[in-house]
């Protein structure tokens, strides 16, 4: 058995198709058959499915791929580390981010790092919380931008900052002429109003539902998105409220704004975190981008403490 079988059989798995793995691969598709009949008559099982159509796992190709995969990630974790040990190159680092998230944090972030490692190269990959977390423990990304709490057991993480979360309302809600109320908005006060919030899957969704809960009621949901970009946007045409993380608070160049209001002390925020796989190596890379995520947060938060930019209206 060899590691290009075993790629070649990964790519095969997620293509679900000969001809599109064969191009991924940059082979000939006559030859990737042949290399997959190769190792399907070395183990005695047929690791696919096959039809005019498409390709599907069997059984024994279900356990094969979950073991592929670990396999091909030590062997990734391997070269990483002893490109780090002998210095031969300066390395890559893979990085997996909440979109909305990411598009405010990391046009921070990344500049900094290609300024301090320009020859390690970055590859960013965006989806929901949920599949993010998938994602890092498979060793699909190195590191993700997330919040908690996660859900995956097999991660681990890093703090990189507190964000504090803010109540959004329609420009014509009761309840912005309040924007002046000492001490902020309590969350009781929202128990009868209806909600717009993020679909399943979306790690801001939990948090937002459960400080209702907390408050004492359960949240009425009128409308849901996959994108707090929508959200805000259906909260500022006055179709209902909605919590948001303070950095993803919308700038006044945009066209619908809705008005954004402190909540009661104590004021409730959610942790970002860079997570990554426990027992996972690091590669200088990884360890480099962390810390330079922590130092421009650092610098981020100081600077919008010295301006005054806190919630807007």
């Amino acid at each position: 058995m060899e590691l290009r079988q075993l790629q070649y059989t990964l790519q095969i798995a997620e293509e679900k198709n000969f001809s599109r793995a064969a191009e991924k691969l940059h082979i000939a598709q006559p030859s990737l058959s042949q290399q997959l009949s190769k190792l399907e008559q070395e183990l005695g099982v047929k690791l696919f499915h096959r039809n005019t159509s498409s390709v599907e796992l069997t059984h024994a190709g279900a356990s094969f791929i979950s073991h592929a995969r670990k396999i091909m990630d030590a062997v990734e974790q391997l070269h990483q580390e002893m490109d780090d040990i002998s210095q031969l190159r300066a390395g890559r680092v893979i990085i997996g981010s909440m979109p909305i998230t990411g598009s405010h944090l990391l046009p921070y972030v990344l500049p900094a790092f290609k300024e301090a490692y320009p020859e390690i190269r970055v590859t960013l990959l965006e989806d929901t919380s949920l599949n993010l977390e998938k994602l890092t423990a498979g060793g699909g990304t190195d590191l993700s931008l997330l919040s908690l709490p996660l859900q995956e057991p097999t991660l681990t993480y890093e703090t990189i900052c507190e964000e504090k979360i803010d109540l959004a309302v329609p420009p014509n809600h009761p309840l912005a002429k309040l924007k002046a109320q000492p001490g902020g908005i309590k969350l009781e006060q929202l128990r009868d109003e209806s909600f717009i919030v993020l679909k399943k899957g979306q790690g801001f969704r939990k948090i937002a539902l459960d400080l209702c809960r907390d408050a004492g009621f359960e949240p009425q949901i009128v409308f849901e998105s996959n994108n707090i970009e929508t959200v805000q946007s259906l909260v500022a045409a006055g179709m209902g409220i909605t919590l948001v993380p303070r950095f993803i608070a919308r700038a006044e160049r945009s066209e619908l704004i809705p008005v954004y209001l402190p909540l009661a002390s104590p004021v409730p925020s959610r942790t970002l975190v860079i997570a990554y796989r426990k027992g996972r190596y690091l590669s200088k890379a990884a360890e480099a981008f962390i810390e330079t995520f922590k130092l421009t947060m650092k610098e981020h938060l100081r600077d919008e403490d010295e301006n005054g930019n806190g919630t807007q209206g």
